[in-house]
């Protein structure tokens, strides 16, 4: 294998698939990218029977061949190496990589020994490569990371004829996001639960690419679920996680509410973070909406308080109550407006937080729902 590359499709290339791959693999060549020329291209792939990534590179191609290395200390020097062209060959039990004066000799791993990446599902539809990027960092911010509860770490997705629909909890918030997509059949109606890592990083490395975003999903029983993404010269299958007993979780978002408030994201989130330095870890802000506006305060340990004032539009009767106040901070600064409009039934049941409009109108598409935490005063 020998071939010419340009240094910042090839750093950009590596440093994608090596992203997905283990830090403690079960077997050695788990850690390795693939680097396999055919026809004047570059495919660089990486799997770890979870997870693929694939890229594929146009390259000045002089031989055809595969190579193995270590993907992470690959990905550490295609990023340090001087803007070059990039030569590399495999040269018997190692790879040369050469670029202006700069030299590295990497031993390589057998490539016969590396698994088959497994080949896309079938094709489940197309939807918009920015705002499906979008979309899932609105709702992954809320999927658990306590590996001890793997149904919790995802991402339900759900598609209904022209609906694609993204929930996740870990039991405190739940996010949902609602938005249109392309199905390739408009009866499509299939759930999926996707590790939440996954799709949130898979997402953002597609997002900025633009064009479309292929979903693909294998439609077959529940022990071969698998989900594909590919956009540009980008793929990545994933294994869905068991969903058979997601929660309904739609249910908790209340049908009524009691109260309303309206509020500017940015001076809330600046407000919660100044209180909550005085909180600990465990302690709620609290929230106090009347017709005046509202007060945020904390208090933790030897006597340390803070509050502050700020503007709020409120209807209803007036109300305390107390949050997580990173769990606050996390679905406010994913809402994408300007304004939040939150509702309330009252101070201990879960209050809903949605983007709204220059006129206070909620808007449609994004909901996170937040549970309270009981304070005595």
């Amino acid at each position: 294998m020998k071939f010419r590359v340009e240094r910042d499709a090839l750093a950009e290339a590596v440093a994608w698939t090596a992203k997905s791959l283990p830090n403690r693999p079960s077997v050695p060549v788990l850690a390795g990218v693939m680097l396999r020329v055919t026809d004047g291209s570059l495919q660089v792939s990486g799997f770890d029977y979870e997870v693929s990534s694939q890229v594929t590179v146009e390259v000045q191609g002089d031989a055809d061949g595969a190579a193995l290395v270590s993907g992470r200390l690959l990905a550490e020097i295609t990023k340090a190496l001087p803007a070059k062209p990039v030569d590399i060959a495999a040269v018997g039990a190692h790879l040369e990589l050469v670029c202006g004066s700069a030299r590295f000799t990497l031993p390589t791993m057998p490539v016969e020994d590396y698994p088959t990446l497994p080949e896309m599902p079938e094709s489940a539809g197309t939807v918009d490569a920015a705002a499906f990027a979008a979309a899932v960092a609105q709702v992954a911010v809320a999927a658990s990371r306590d590996e001890t509860l793997p149904m919790m770490t995802g991402v339900r997705i759900e598609l209904s004829g022209g609906t694609l629909s993204m929930l996740a909890t870990d039991r405190y918030r739940l996010a949902l996001r609602e938005m249109e997509w392309h199905p390739d059949d408009p009866e499509l109606s299939i759930n999926a639960l996707v590790p939440a890592r996954t799709l949130n990083d898979t997402a953002k490395t597609l997002g900025p690419l633009g064009g479309q975003v292929t979903l693909a999903l294998s439609q077959g029983s529940a022990g071969e679920g698998m989900i594909g993404f590919s956009g540009g010269t980008r793929r990545t299958t994933s294994r869905l996680l068991d969903g058979a007993n997601y929660p309904p979780v739609r249910s908790l978002f209340p049908a009524t509410n009691n109260a309303e408030a309206r509020v500017s994201v940015s001076t809330l989130i600046e407000v919660v973070k100044r209180v909550a330095l005085v909180a600990e870890r465990t302690t709620p802000v609290l929230l106090s909406f009347s017709a005046d506006g509202l007060v945020v305060e904390a208090g933790g340990t030897e006597e340390a308080r803070a509050s502050e004032a700020m503007e709020a539009t409120f209807t209803g009767d007036s109300l305390t109550i107390g949050f997580n106040p990173q769990y606050l901070i996390d679905g406010l600064a994913n809402l994408g407006a300007q304004f939040a409009v939150l509702h309330f039934v009252d101070a201990f049941k879960p209050a809903v937080i949605s983007p709204a409009g220059e006129d206070g109108e909620p808007i449609p598409g994004y909901r996170y729902l937040i549970m309270p935490i009981r304070v005595s005063r």
